[in-house]
């Protein structure tokens, strides 16, 4: 891939390629996360489950001027994350759809990582598992039968044991429940390593990754009248450097960064960043459309990425009055606002990402296709994920 000329290249399918009549639903890929390096992806599906591919190696590089190929991945391993319950209370299914999925970064041991659905988060750690068996015993055995008699005592011999193969293996470290009263939108890892908040519709949650029921409530939105409430918390995330800074946005299409320093609970943010609307512009779909529906830091914290349904917005996080870029995404929908509205297509929700040095900005859209907008060549380009794909 060339940032200049925005060469994308289709690279590989994960799953079934062959012509499948129906999707089954649980088999619908909902969260997708790479690990820091890029060596590992990790995905959640409606079904509950986690698929981690790891990077395949390339062993075959002979000089040092080949050009770099393409990353292929393998299958790592899967397991069961999440398993659907029912809240007897409240009369309320909770699905194992997962939302989210978080890595942590690598400690010895093996790879770690968040997963939530709707209630619980779960802290997961995928590590290899020497396999072992007893050798060399004294007297055979054969389907669980002594196969001859026992020898004379000077023939014994120390039974050895030896590693017969390595499997990889999920297990589950801790389970982070009965916090969250309405569906956990996101979560975010501190930059300590030891903390991460979570986040519903009206809270956000501080967790210690060792203390798994216990939780410090940073943010409540909630009125004390319902009736009463306007806006509710679309996502939330931590800054990638200073451990105290995080920021969360809301349905009235508002990032709002605040400061754990100032005091316990955060409601009073510190900064807040809000496009004022053209009166002229102005409808029944504007507080809709201006929904935020995901954000995201850049690596080195200066630039804050938003996306709400027809647009893509770039922030500097010194400046809140406007962004430095806005890109349309899905400005020929504007004039068909209303069928969207009557169909709740207006209510989609679209994710989005930077890449690790911030020039390339990706989210998606319709059909199947994402967009990749270039920062620096201001280019845009649209690709559709299809899995009827062929390499170059």
């Amino acid at each position: 891939m060339s940032s200049e000329s925005q060469d994308w290249k289709f690279c590989q399918v994960f799953g079934d390629r062959s012509p499948v009549e129906e999707v089954s639903d649980v088999d619908i890929v909902s969260a997708v996360e790479f690990n820091e390096t890029g060596d590992y992806i990790a995905t959640g599906d409606r079904g509950g489950r986690v698929v981690i591919f790891e990077r395949c190696q390339d062993k075959d590089v002979k000089s040092k001027k080949k050009e770099p190929k393409a990353p292929e991945y393998k299958f790592f391993v899967e397991f069961q994350s999440h398993e659907p319950e029912f809240d007897y209370l409240k009369s309320l299914e909770i699905e194992e759809k997962i939302n989210k999925i978080k890595w942590l970064n690598r400690t010895s041991g093996g790879h770690h990582l968040l997963t939530t659905n709707d209630k619980t988060i779960k802290l997961w750690r995928v590590h290899e598992k020497k396999v072992k068996q007893v050798m060399s015993t004294n007297i055979p055995v054969s389907n669980g039968v002594f196969s001859r008699a026992p020898p004379p005592i000077s023939a014994l011999k120390i039974p050895k044991i030896q590693t017969r193969e390595s499997i990889v293996t999920a297990q589950a470290r801790r389970v982070y429940a009965n916090a969250h009263a309405y569906h956990i939108n996101s979560i975010s890892v501190n930059s300590d390593g030891e903390t991460y908040i979570s986040s519903d519709d009206l809270r956000i949650n501080l967790w210690n990754l060792a203390v798994s029921d216990q939780s410090f409530n940073i943010v409540d939105i909630k009125p004390a009248n319902m009736e009463e409430l306007t806006e509710v918390i679309t996502s939330a995330e931590f800054h990638p450097q200073q451990c105290n800074v995080f920021m969360y946005s809301s349905s009235k299409g508002t990032i709002k960064l605040a400061d754990m320093r100032q005091s316990a609970l955060c409601d009073n943010y510190s900064k807040v960043f809000e496009e004022e609307e053209d009166p002229a512009n102005k409808s029944f779909f504007s507080e809709i459309i201006s929904s935020i529906s995901d954000i995201k830091f850049s690596r080195d914290g200066r630039y804050i990425l938003s996306r709400d349904y027809l647009t893509l917005k770039l922030w500097d996080i010194n400046m809140e009055s406007k962004p430095v870029k806005s890109i349309p995404i899905h400005d020929y929908l504007r004039s068909k606002l209303c069928d969207l509205y009557e169909n709740d297509c207006i209510f989609d929700k679209f994710e989005c990402t930077m890449s690790g040095d911030g020039s390339q900005l990706l989210t998606g859209s319709y059909h199947n296709y994402f967009h990749i907008y270039d920062k620096n060549t201001k280019n845009d380009v649209c690709i559709e994920a299809s899995k009827y794909a062929q390499k170059n």
